[in-house]
């Protein structure tokens, strides 16, 4: 069990990483988006696209498409809530 932990830490570090990434792109997006409607961050149908997607990618790699979509919806839902606080000058993107 020890080294099973160990390796989901190693991969959860990676995560970290790859999800810091992924929020300076986001708070990019929030910036790019400023003083448009709010209707572009939010965009209901990339969301459905990028879930259909990963999804796939999913089933593809071996993850269960229904944890995958889970995954991903709290993700994004997470990460609108970010761009919509800097898209409305509340929330100031990371250097």
């Amino acid at each position: 069990m020890p080294e099973v932990r160990a390796a989901i830490d190693e991969i959860d570090r990676d995560m970290v990483a790859l999800l810091a990434k992924r929020q300076h792109l986001v708070e990019r997006a929030g910036e790019l988006k400023r003083g448009k409607d709010v209707r572009a961050v939010r965009a209901p149908a990339r969301v459905e696209s990028v879930i259909s997607s990963r999804r796939a990618a999913a089933d593809e790699a071996g993850l269960d498409p229904d944890v995958a979509e889970r995954i991903w919806r709290s993700m994004i839902e997470a990460f609108i809530d970010l761009e919509l606080r800097i898209h409305a000058g509340i929330e100031t993107p990371n250097p």
